[in-house]
């Protein structure tokens, strides 16, 4: 059964067993909810961690090349490409085609990778998440979509990780013809 109308400007509404007082068309919570809805909060912000047991990147992992003294970190990953641009030739307009990008890290301490982007949408790269330990290789795959693409394209990945310089780019490019309709 509804309750009564308090005012022409107030009223009760029930749900369930909890009571709202509504004020212009406001929901003012009662002191019950306001600590129920507490406690739902911290029930959810408690439950967004991460945390799994083991983290494969650890504080060793990141370094910096120079410290605030001034002195230089030589005991830095390395990044060493196989090769730094590759070329697809031609492609036919609406193809899809990709690339592994070898490198090995010739550095003395883990690789890690923490981030790689296309310079656009259609150039799209998967990169290894674990640390890649000195002298091993790992590949960054790169797709490149020739969708509504036309003639001679050149697109660049760049690539953040905890080398000495922190971004290295590789390239991909090709020509992309447009195949002829029927008449």
């Amino acid at each position: 059964m509804p309750l009564p109308l308090l005012s022409l400007k107030e009223s009760q509404l029930k749900i369930g067993i909890f009571y709202f007082i509504v004020r212009h068309n406001l929901i003012i919570f009662t002191p019950v909810m306001k600590k129920l809805l507490l406690l739902a909060g911290v029930i959810i912000l408690s439950s967004c961690t991460n945390n799994s047991g083991e983290d494969k990147i650890g504080t060793d992992d990141v370094t910096n090349s120079a410290s605030a003294n001034g002195k230089v970190n030589t005991n830095l990953p390395e990044m060493t490409f196989e090769e730094e641009v590759f070329d697809f030739g031609m492609l036919t307009q609406g193809e899809t085609v990709s690339h592994d990008f070898t490198f090995t890290n010739t550095g003395k301490t883990n690789l890690v990778i923490s981030g790689a982007s296309g310079s656009c949408g259609c150039t799209v790269p998967k990169w290894p998440k674990e640390p890649i330990a000195p002298g091993a290789k790992a590949k960054i795959n790169v797709v490149f979509n020739s969708e509504s693409k036309r003639g001679i394209q050149e697109k660049t990945i760049t690539i953040v990780t905890n080398c000495e310089p922190a971004t290295r780019i590789i390239r991909i490019k090709c020509d992309v013809i447009v195949a002829e309709t029927a008449k």
